[in-house]
């Protein structure tokens, strides 16, 4: 229902699916709660809670309340309360689960502005609201080309139509404050209808438009991610990534919100490791810390002046070379800490298939053509010297 790709019939099912909101590309299951208590009944004398949670384009879910009773499930097409008017989206979760997933988003059930569920959308609704719909991709060109003319510093990423179609919401991105009074003029003279305008973010815009990943996967923020948190340099730096703003970026612009999920791990694993900026003290001289290795737990050494000669320990040697140095005692030096290394050059990989030949696939020259060259090639060499001797006479 909310991608386009699946769009939405007359009678209220999806053209591309027919699965009533399940699509191939997850669009209609955007950011949607598994509901894992549908197949289980309720206790004698307990009434069914009296929200659901309602979703409209590109993932935007609010909950209302079901004042009028209805009997509602997962894919229904409901009319429900707007500021003014009203609108259409889809039933993506009702029961307990409703009660959780509020109280998990800080949605009061006894506050003031308790939005409500009209009815269940008939078919002119639905045709209403398809109309709309249909209206939104060439209004946008449209109105990203009246943002150009007027040369504002802004781009309009998305239209949404409220359900009754007398309202169109448009989203747009802009570095700084955009004075856009004499755009909404245009639109309305040009739209005929009610303009709001709505600025978001760049991870928001790439979460409502989705796409691909550098990973080949659907964007996290399309998907499952929620909240978006700040990420920062420092992430990449502890994980020892070059900065690299080309791969280190999304398609929203920012750094990946990726980088933060194995930040943790790294920050335990950092805090066996000796700083960087301490440096050991040997008889042969001063080493200064050169690279890291999280993974291994190796620290890589060079002497001041032999910049090019690394020397390999673990961490626990560095640790141990740092403590004798605080009670004033030098060690003799680091080949001798790095001596004691052994390298596993065993690979820690089996082959399931059990042939590691590159060519294992081609076909072999058969033997009949390589002696039947040869024997060629033994021919021609007494014929040119018999010939040879004939010119010599």
């Amino acid at each position: 229902m909310s991608c386009n790709s699946c769009s939405t019939e007359k009678d209220g099912q999806p053209k591309g699916c027919k699965n009533n909101g399940t699509c191939g590309t997850d669009s209609c299951n955007k950011l949607t709660v598994f509901d894992w208590l549908a197949n289980m009944s309720l206790p004698s004398g307990e009434k069914p809670f009296d929200w659901v949670e309602v979703r409209f384009k590109n993932g935007r879910k609010h909950y209302y309340k079901n004042t009028e009773n209805l009997t509602l499930s997962i894919g229904d097409v409901v009319a429900t309360q707007a500021q003014s008017g009203h609108d259409i989206g889809m039933v993506t979760l009702t029961g307990e689960l409703v009660r959780v997933q509020m109280k998990r988003k800080n949605i009061d059930q006894e506050g003031e502005e308790i939005l409500k569920i009209y009815r269940k959308a008939s078919q002119k609704d639905i045709d209403i609201w398809s109309a709309a719909r249909d209206k939104e991709e060439p209004m946008k060109v449209k109105a990203r080309q009246f943002a150009i003319d007027l040369k504002l510093q802004m781009k309009i990423s998305d239209i949404e139509f409220q359900g009754d179609a007398s309202k169109a919401t448009f989203y747009y991105t802009a570095e700084e404050r955009v004075d856009f009074r004499e755009l909404i003029k245009v639109f309305a003279r040009e739209f005929r209808t009610r303009i709001e305008m709505k600025q978001v973010g760049f991870r928001q815009e790439a979460s409502r438009l989705g796409g691909i990943g550098s990973c080949g996967r659907e964007l996290c923020c399309s998907t499952w991610l929620t909240d978006f948190r700040s990420v920062s340099t420092s992430a990449a730096r502890y994980q020892q990534l070059s900065l690299n703003p080309q791969k280190l970026a999304g398609q929203c612009g920012k750094l990946k919100c990726c980088l933060n999920y194995e930040l943790d791990t790294y920050l335990d694993a950092l805090k066996s490791f000796p700083s960087t900026d301490i440096k050991l003290q040997t008889e042969k001289g001063t080493a200064v810390c050169q690279k890291t290795d999280i993974f291994k737990g190796h620290m890589w050494y060079a002497y001041e002046g032999e910049w090019m000669n690394w020397h390999k320990i673990t961490t626990d040697q560095a640790n141990e070379i740092i403590s004798l140095n605080k009670k004033r005692t030098k060690v003799a030096s680091l080949e001798e800490y790095a001596a004691t290394i052994v390298e596993d050059t065993k690979n820690q990989f089996e082959n399931v298939v059990g042939q590691d030949s590159l060519t294992r696939f081609d076909s072999p020259k058969p033997a009949n053509k390589r002696k039947k060259r040869r024997n060629n090639k033994n021919r021609r060499k007494p014929q040119n010297s018999q010939n040879a001797k004939n010119n010599a006479k």
